[in-house]
This record gives C-alpha cells, structure tokens and sequence, in this order.
C-alpha cells in the first residue's frame, strides 16, 4: 500500500561547494518512517536509482526535478511537501526578512537566532531552488502548509521544542570550542557525539526508523565524516519538521512573502 504522505527534508549548504544532507519521510499505517538520508544531493540520487554511492561528500547545484523523481522513486509516491533549511522568498533576498526577525523575537532568548541572508549568500541557490521546485508543482507556502508544496525550516528552533531546551543544543561541528572551552579536542569530540546521539534518540520519537537508516559514526570519524553526519541529522530535522506542517502543528513566523515554519511542540 503506497504511503499516505511524503515529505523530503533537505539541510541545503548556502554554496554550491558545500554538500546538502537530504531526508526522506513517509506515513504509513503504523506512523511516519525515515525512509532514506544521504550527506549530499548526489548520495540521495545514487541511493534512489541503485547506483554506487560516491565516496566523497561533494557539493553540487540542487535539481529540484531530479530529487523529486528519486524521492517518489524510494518512497513509492509522489512528495507531499518539501522542507528546506535555507532563506527563501517570494521576492529577491537582499538581507534579513521579516521571517528572520520574527524568529528572532520567538526564539532569540534561547539562542536560536537566524543568519542574516544577502543576495550572495544564499542569495542565487535559494532562487534556483524556489524556481526549481514551483516549477515542478511545488509553490513556496508562508500559511498554509498543509496544502503541500514547498516550506523554509530550521532546525535550531525545532530542536529547542522537540528537547524542552532553555537554548539551542550544541551540535555543530565547528562550534565544539565555543561549546566547551577549555576542553581538549579528544573531550569536545567525545561531547558532540554524545549530543548528536541524543538528538538522534530525540527523533527517534518521532519518526521510526532512525537508528535503522541514519548510518552509525565510527569510533574515529574523520571531519569530513563528522560534518556529515551532522547534515544527515538536520536534514531528518527538516524532514520532521515538514511532517509537523502537514498536520497542521507548525507555526509559521514571517509575513506573506516568507516565513520559517517550527513546530508547536
């Protein structure tokens, strides 16, 4: 029986350069499953048509169409909804938006501020990806996700919901010193990954399938393999996210031309 809905998350890096971690969830009978996650676009499209996985995490353009096809591909439906943490918008971003701030103003005293976007950064990709998916039936939405189509999330808020946190967890990779200073890099190392299991448990909760799917790190990851791992997380993030939207349990914080959808909790 094909599932009753699918959303695709995706944690899209603000260049080109950077590898976008990517995250497929379906509802079934029994609730929603994490049906797939990949550390960048080209992953997620070898793992849909049963080619070899590269062996690096590399960045490339997104193809809304593309991802698109291998997500119904793997999920035996078509997508619902898709949610992405990137700035997007019904007009050209040249700086901080309505929806930045009101983000800010919900969630600035727990830490979980946006970054200020440009017409730079991510300024192009966060057009092409607008373009790309409207293209293909996927119109942003800043008020009615449930109708499906296209939503901007962000995972720093959802997370601070989805734990009962007083602030942002401390996940991110290149933030470990600011975490714990004074800590040597073995502790800091040892730290993050006990976090990012925490979260992962977190989601857990919410989406079967997670320990099935979200590939375990080994005892000594490189950084490039840390870096991913943590992506894949964001991207189950937004996927979760996207899940709450559709059910009408999401908020969104902005104005008619964008808005940052977090769940209610």
């Amino acid at each position: 029986m094909p599932p009753a809905s699918v959303v695709l998350g995706i944690d899209a890096a603000w260049t080109a350069t950077k590898p976008s971690g990517v995250a497929l969830a379906v509802l079934q009978a029994g609730g929603w499953t994490l049906r797939a996650v990949a550390p960048s676009y080209r992953h997620f499209l070898a793992l849909a048509h049963g080619e070899a996985v590269p062996d690096r995490q590399a960045g490339s353009l997104p193809d809304a169409g593309a991802l698109l096809v291998a997500a119904e591909r793997m999920a035996g439906a078509p997508v619902s909804l898709v949610a992405i943490d990137m700035p997007l918008s019904h007009r050209p971003i040249t700086g901080r938006r309505v929806s930045d701030n009101a983000i800010a103003r919900a969630f600035g005293s727990r830490h979980c501020a946006t970054h200020s976007p440009s017409a730079l950064r991510p300024g192009p990709l966060s057009d092409r990806l607008c373009a790309g998916f409207a293209a293909a039936g996927y119109p942003l939405r800043t008020n009615d996700a449930a109708a499906g189509g296209l939503i901007e999330v962000y995972p720093h808020p959802a997370l601070v919901v989805l734990a009962g946190a007083a602030r942002r967890l401390p996940y991110k990779a290149g933030n470990s010193a600011k975490y714990w200073p004074g800590e040597p890099l073995a502790t800091r190392k040892q730290l993050l990954q006990a976090e990012w299991r925490r979260i992962a448990g977190l989601l857990a909760s919410r989406l079967h399938g997670v320990a099935d799917r979200l590939p375990p790190l080994g005892e000594r990851p490189t950084g490039i393999e840390s870096k991913a791992h943590e992506d894949m997380l964001d991207a189950i993030v937004c996927a979760w996210i996207g899940t709450e939207a559709l059910a009408g349990a999401a908020d969104a914080h902005g104005d008619a031309e964008s808005a940052i959808w977090v769940p209610r909790g």
